[in-house]
């Protein structure tokens, strides 16, 4: 476990850990704006994210989404006492209207049926999978990229 995440796996100590670990998510200027048991809100200046029309690049607009999720299942493993790695199987997202302002991607906790199944498999196998979904709101808070993905743990 890196000393930079606390027990208490607030935001300021989760940002640290992946600007550490993840060098893209420094680059993006992720910023961890909530981390709750209910959801994960990651966030990034539209500067450091732009494409050539003045919006939102679409790799920063699936980045920060895959980012959250993966944050999610870390810390639910983190949280479960589990000490492990956590990869993309496969993600997707659909783009529904440009982004012209900062990036937020929300991330909704599974329910604790789900994670504890989840657990339960990953403990047994050394190996699981969980499919996430979140989503990258527009100025209006609106749907702006709706992404969802199947991440898998190995312990």
């Amino acid at each position: 476990m890196s000393e930079l995440v606390p027990d208490s796996m607030s935001a300021k100590g989760l940002e640290a850990f992946l600007h550490e670990k993840i060098p893209l998510a420094k680059a993006m200027g992720l910023h961890v704006a909530e981390s709750n048991a209910h959801r994960l809100v990651f966030e990034a200046p539209l500067d450091k994210n732009i494409n050539h029309l003045g919006t939102a690049f679409g790799g920063s607009l699936h980045a920060l989404p895959t980012l959250a999720c993966y944050a999610g299942l870390w810390t639910l493993m983190r949280e479960a006492g589990i000490d492990g790695h956590v990869v993309v199987k496969r993600s997707q997202a659909f783009y529904r209207t440009p982004v012209t302002g900062k990036l937020r991607a929300v991330c909704v906790r599974p329910p604790a049926a789900v994670v504890k199944e989840f657990i339960r498999a990953l403990q047994r196998h050394k190996k699981a999978r969980m499919d996430l979904t979140a989503i990258v709101e527009g100025a209006k808070g609106e749907h702006a990229v709706d992404f969802s993905g199947s991440f898998v743990a190995l312990v």
